[in-house]
């Protein structure tokens, strides 16, 4: 399988501060091994201690739970991943545009997937909250999300 590569000296920005970079870095790495390398050992390992306030509604809070809710989705989807389109950092907060597909035939194509803008912000080098807005783009996408979004997992609101 070929895996998406995120790459930092394409989507960078000469605005960016210094820890800005640092901040888009950590996200980065974070999304790769998560989304893309779907290399969960990895995630738990080196984000973990981290406390992480859940916005999408569909998940529980805390990292763990997101950790095992994007390895139960990629079991079942293997070729699940994250191609990133644009990078945006203010500050504390790290904006990823994002196409995200299911099959790999399927990347690369505006009309499969989903369009998904993901917010972090960052404490003190760490992943403190997320946020995300979803489009599908396909009427399996569209159908996944009926099922599956509504749910209320957490009590932090979208916003």
């Amino acid at each position: 399988m070929n895996i998406i590569q995120i790459d930092f000296d394409t989507l960078k920005k000469d605005s960016w501060s210094e820890q800005e970079q640092k901040n888009v870095k950590l996200i980065i790495d974070f999304v790769q091994n998560l989304m893309n390398n779907h290399n969960f050992d990895y995630v738990t390992e080196t984000f973990s201690n981290q406390v992480y306030k859940q916005h999408n509604r569909s998940i529980p809070d805390g990292l763990p739970a997101l950790i095992e809710y994007v390895k139960n989705f990629a079991k079942s989807n293997p070729d699940y991943t994250y191609d990133v389109k644009h990078v945006y950092a203010d500050g504390d907060y790290v904006i990823f545009h994002s196409h995200a597909t299911i099959n790999a035939k399927h990347r690369g194509n505006e009309h499969k997937g989903l369009n998904i803008i993901d917010t972090w912000r960052i404490q003190d080098g760490q992943i403190a909250e997320h946020w995300d807005a979803l489009q599908p783009m396909d009427g399996f996408m569209r159908t996944y999300n009926l099922l599956t979004g509504g749910k209320i997992r957490n009590g932090n609101g979208v916003y």
